[in-house]
């Protein structure tokens, strides 16, 4: 799944390819992507793309006296850039693409999602805050205005372990499932810790790691174009994804712990003193 840095170098790769040109197509294939129906696609067509946002997961595309398109690439949904597109309108079937988007230069992108699961949305509005996952998000936590203090006040009240309490976007925008395993890995904490639990020391250890992990994943992605960024969050990952591989900071194996749809990776020895997490799924499995 795309998470803050991800969309973030989408934000800025868009901003330099699609401000200033004109949207001349708007072409869904898939209906189920589009979750507003007034003002339609077509309200897009004629107007010019003035700026490009983020809120949290969402990217926003805002046109010049003309609605906003907001997208959420969910977790099979991608962004594919073309300088040209092909010729002719793309054919309605069972192929990932889901929408395009044609400027008057000949370039475009195209929206995808893969898999059955179809979660990829759409929305076009006169206001990004009429869509109700951007209007419920939490603040963004590389916001100058983002502060120790904040994290503390926000996590004070917090029954829920770390790891929910991080991938809530109404809590903190932005931080997905492999971003926040390598924040926890940073901080040197239990995924299964207790949010509301955390002294002043450990507030200020999870904040250094909130921030320093995003941002660097950020500047890494900074440039790439869009075709490649999945490859440069998973070449930058050093626990997400890598279950059975040595800890890249004591050698000590990575762990995995199996929920119904996802999963998380720790390491023992820096997160859990050593002692690894129960992993219910996968120990009905061994029986």
């Amino acid at each position: 799944m795309p998470e803050l840095p991800e969309v973030e170098a989408l934000k800025d790769f868009l901003t330099e390819h699609l401000v200033g040109r004109e949207i001349v197509r708007v072409l869904p294939v898939a209906i189920s992507v589009l979750k507003t129906y007034d003002p339609p696609l077509s309200a897009l067509e004629g107007h010019e793309v003035a700026a490009v946002r983020r809120y949290g997961k969402f990217l926003d595309l805002r046109t010049a006296d003309g609605p906003h398109l907001v997208t959420h690439l969910a977790r099979a949904g991608w962004l594919h850039w073309k300088d040209r597109l092909p010729d002719g309108p793309p054919r309605p079937g069972k192929g990932p693409l889901a929408l395009r988007v044609a400027l008057e230069t000949g370039a475009g992108f195209d929206l995808t999602e893969a898999g059955t699961q179809k979660r990829l949305a759409v929305y076009v509005v006169g206001d990004p805050q009429e869509v109700p996952g951007v209007a419920r998000l939490g603040p963004d936590p590389l916001a100058d205005d983002f502060d120790e203090r904040r994290l503390a006040e926000l996590l004070g009240g917090e029954r829920r372990q770390l790891k929910g309490a991080l991938r809530d976007q109404s809590l903190i925008a932005g931080v997905g499932n492999a971003y926040s395993d390598e924040i926890l890995h940073a901080a040197r904490m239990s995924p299964f810790k207790l949010a509301a639990s955390l002294n002043e020391e450990e507030t200020g250890r999870l904040y250094a790691a909130l921030r320093d992990t995003l941002t660097e994943a950020v500047e890494r992605s900074r440039g790439v174009a869009a075709g490649r960024l999945k490859a440069e969050k998973k070449s930058g990952l050093r626990v997400h994804g890598r279950t059975g591989e040595p800890c890249p900071v004591c050698g000590d194996t990575i762990r995995e712990v199996s929920f119904a749809d996802s999963s998380l990776q720790y390491c023992p020895t820096c997160q859990t003193g050593g002692k690894p997490l129960a992993d219910r799924r996968m120990s009905r499995l061994l029986k």
